[in-house]
């Protein structure tokens, strides 16, 4: 059975949602970043960026076991494991890959600066808000267009770049988005969340979640906790 180390983070979620549509026999062990579990050495043994998701497989490539690190690398991963959800000629696979680096250098580092300092900094800094709302302004203008022209992310079919982006555009809101002004992408986001699958991906762990609201979990999170050599 395959075991995923998590959180109910839109990072943890696409590899939840991933892990669902698969039907593959899993674990999920809670990592609680809030406490600072990303920091114990049995999991940096396996995470060493300490950061979740990290995949333990007993049946790896070569049949020994193997772990993996990086929300998008579990995605691949997976998909060769299962043959799913990444198309097996050079073209189409590329078309995903391409959206899928898309949500992992754009769409992930930039809606999540967006959250942090509209959400979390301890105080509200103008410019930082501004940059980050009008990035994510523009990332979605451009899921936007490309929906306009096709049914999902990368193409006609379904894929890991649709399960790697729709996590992080639940908290729409937050990030001060008006889905009036993204038509395209509203459709395919209703579309994604209606599949059973993503419906029981993004409820994994979801009910240890509790809000970042106390100092001890904001310095785990944002202050010297997250800098200190290990």
């Amino acid at each position: 059975m395959l075991t995923v180390y998590s959180w109910p983070t839109p990072n943890g979620h696409k590899v939840h949602i991933m892990l669902e549509e698969c039907a593959l026999p899993y674990r999920a062990v809670a990592v609680d970043i809030g406490k600072g579990d990303q920091f114990k050495p049995e999991f940096l043994a396996i995470s060493p960026n300490n950061k979740i998701p990290a995949l333990h497989d007993p049946v790896g490539p070569d049949g020994s076991p193997y772990t993996v690190f990086e929300s998008g690398a579990i995605l691949l991963y997976l998909a060769s494991k299962t043959g799913r959800f990444l198309p097996a000629d050079d073209r189409g696979r590329f078309d995903v890959l391409q959206w899928l680096m898309f949500q992992m250098g754009g769409v992930g580092p930039m809606l999540g600066q967006n959250h942090h300092f509209r959400q979390y900094a301890p105080e509200k800094i103008p410019y930082a808000i501004d940059r980050y709302t009008n990035e994510a302004r523009r990332l979605y203008g451009v899921m936007d267009k490309r929906l306009a022209q096709s049914a999902w992310i990368a193409g006609d079919s379904y894929t890991v770049a649709d399960m790697a982006i729709y996590p992080w555009l639940r908290n729409w809101q937050n990030q001060g988005m008006d889905w009036a002004d993204y038509p395209h992408l509203k459709r395919w986001f209703d579309t994604v969340g209606e599949r059973p699958a993503v419906q029981r991906g993004v409820q994994v762990l979801a009910d240890l979640r509790k809000p970042l609201t106390d100092d001890k979990t904001r310095a785990v999170l944002f202050g010297a906790d997250q800098y200190k050599k290990r």
